[in-house]
């Protein structure tokens, strides 16, 4: 039986949301008592996770590109129009890249995680801190990856992109800390996943090694996890990292 955190009355954006981790947050925050938005690039799918979520709390879904700045603008506005006011937004949406030594990598493809993993999170963070810091209140919580602090061998863009969230994580948290606005991250381990269809069996299993638990995160796990930073009971906390690697991390 999951523990209760009580999000009763606040709205959430969750992006990526309409999958994977991002499915599995949603669905945890809707227990909670939040209504959410689903930020997704895949509409159809956002839509009919929304759909299927519908019996269980107030759930919409918006397209948005979030390597996109006016993608996301628009949606931030048209998430206020449904909503009236965002209090958790949920940094989640990101890709791995190919797996390549730093040397091979292709440069278009660093760009393009980057562009997801990244810029997207400065992106959100920027359209939305300003709404959070006019109700002196809100939550971010964003979705960095054990790979961030240690740095996977052949995955240098996503690794790369991972550590740049945590460093934007402790950034942002020093500025907002004086608006009742706390900022955080977790940095899980893999999670099985459709993440794991753009990745080499090699790869994977590279990953599963390094994990003292001897298994992969499951999704339930790193929502419990965001769920309780998105509460207000992580009220003192900001700037932080929640690990979340099964025994990985060395810091």
């Amino acid at each position: 039986m999951s523990n209760t955190i009580d999000l009763g009355g606040r709205n959430a954006v969750v992006t990526g949301g309409a999958q994977g981790i991002g499915r599995a947050i949603v669905e945890r925050l809707l227990a909670s008592g939040a209504a959410v938005a689903i930020w997704d690039r895949d509409q159809s799918r956002a839509e009919k996770t929304a759909a299927e979520l519908q019996e269980k709390g107030e759930v919409a879904a918006f397209a948005v590109d979030v390597a996109k700045l006016p993608d996301i603008e628009a949606a931030r506005d048209a998430t206020l129009a449904e909503f009236g006011r965002i209090d958790i937004l949920v940094n989640n949406a990101g890709i791995t890249g190919p797996n390549a030594t730093t040397w091979d990598y292709p440069v278009d493809a660093w760009h393009h995680v980057m562009h997801a993993n990244l810029d997207s999170v400065f992106y959100c963070c920027r359209a939305i801190a300003p709404l959070m810091i006019a109700q002196n209140y809100g939550r971010i919580v964003n979705v960095a990856s054990i790979a961030g602090k240690e740095g996977n061998p052949n995955a240098p863009a996503y690794s790369a992109s991972k550590a740049g969230v945590i460093a934007l994580t402790k950034t942002l948290g020093k500025e907002l800390a004086a608006h009742d606005i706390a900022v955080n991250c977790v940095t899980p381990a893999a999670a099985k996943t459709a993440i794991f269809d753009q990745m080499t069996p090699e790869h994977i299993d590279y990953m599963l090694s390094k994990i003292p638990r001897g298994r992969f995160v499951l999704v339930e796990e790193i929502a419990a996890m965001v769920a309780f930073c998105a509460s207000a009971d992580c009220s003192f906390t900001t700037g932080a990292v929640f690990d979340i690697s099964g025994g990985r991390a060395t810091y």
